[in-house]
């Protein structure tokens, strides 16, 4: 029973692991949020819901020099990253800002 309990808990820990979010280089998965994002409807990087309060990023839509964490140039082509929107099952929570974005630490 002890084994089961704690095999749980491992694979719990692993899921959480495997969704990473590195806050020193404001990365998530490899993939830096910060920069030119393309939004698309598929075969997107990101999967990402935007809330009003408990946001994982905080993000500033900029119009060039997205080069700070947190700060987004949308763009039609040649993206840093693509990201769709979803309801549900999100890779990162994003609030829009208009000032102080960047990485919400837990």
């Amino acid at each position: 029973m002890i084994k089961r309990y704690c095999l749980i808990l491992l694979v719990f820990f692993l899921i959480a692991q495997a969704n990473a979010t590195d806050h020193e280089d404001c990365s998530l998965n490899g993939i830096r949020l910060y920069g030119k994002v393309q939004f698309v409807k598929n075969f997107a990087d990101l999967k990402v819901k935007f809330v009003d309060s408990f946001p994982d990023l905080k993000v500033q839509f900029v119009d060039n020099f997205a080069d700070h964490c947190g700060q987004w140039q949308k763009v039609d082509a040649f993206p840093d990253f693509k990201v769709q929107i979803v309801d549900s099952f999100e890779d990162l929570k994003i609030q829009k800002v208009q000032t102080i974005p960047g990485m919400i630490r837990n």
